[in-house]
């Protein structure tokens, strides 16, 4: 994986946010559409979101070294890895995107469609084998990113994944090997040395669930 192509990309972004600011417009343009099912820290809406949408971008790359090594422990590296590959594609070579979106703008569509992708690839393992690969809910930082690219774009982009997955996925999972068996009989999941210092991108941001 060309994970060093990828952080020198979210850098560069970085670093044209930290001129031009464009991101944290948008950001400021949509806090007042945001559905009442998301709350927000008080009095600090516009530093969560932004801190959420740097954190969500930068978590990519490392997402996927995480996810290569999950796949690896639990010997079912041929059929995740092909994944892995396509959200790597998502930064460095991205469908066509708004030409309004650039630097972090365009890098939160495109890791959108890389975390929705872990998302997919993470519910059709858990209901092939009944554990997940990534043991916390992704739910919410996506339902948050979704907000972020837009109601139209985001329907778009989860449609792309939707028929990424279906093409690559076959109806017959690629989990019956005896390596991978002993693993679910002996481990039932248990990833946590991998996982344990994984923050929850959206409570790490002051963004929670609305009661």
């Amino acid at each position: 994986m060309r994970v060093s192509t990828l952080r020198s990309i979210i850098d560069n972004a970085i670093t044209h946010e930290d001129k031009t600011h464009r991101l944290q417009r948008h950001l400021r343009g949509i806090i007042s559409e945001l559905p009442n099912h998301l709350c927000l820290q008080e009095n600090n809406e516009l530093e969560s979101l932004e801190h959420f949408a740097r954190q969500y971008i930068s978590h990519v790359p490392e997402f996927l070294l995480a996810l290569k090594q999950a796949a690896q422990v639990s010997g079912i590296e041929s059929h995740v890895f092909p994944f892995l590959k396509v959200a790597e594609e998502y930064f460095i070579s991205p469908p066509l995107l708004p030409h309004k979106h650039l630097g972090l703008m365009a890098l939160m569509d495109e890791s959108y469609l890389a975390h929705r992708l872990f998302e997919e690839v993470n519910d059709r393992y858990i209901s092939a084998v009944g554990i997940p690969l990534i043991p916390w809910d992704m739910t919410l930082a996506n339902v948050v990113a979704h907000q972020l690219v837009g109601e139209n774009l985001a329907n778009e982009l989860d449609e792309l994944v939707h028929q990424t997955v279906n093409k690559m996925m076959s109806s017959e999972h690629e989990y019956d090997s005896e390596r991978f068996r002993k693993y679910v009989e002996a481990e039932k999941g248990n990833l946590t040395t991998i996982w344990q210092d994984w923050p929850c991108l959206s409570k790490s941001s002051g963004i929670e669930w609305a009661i």
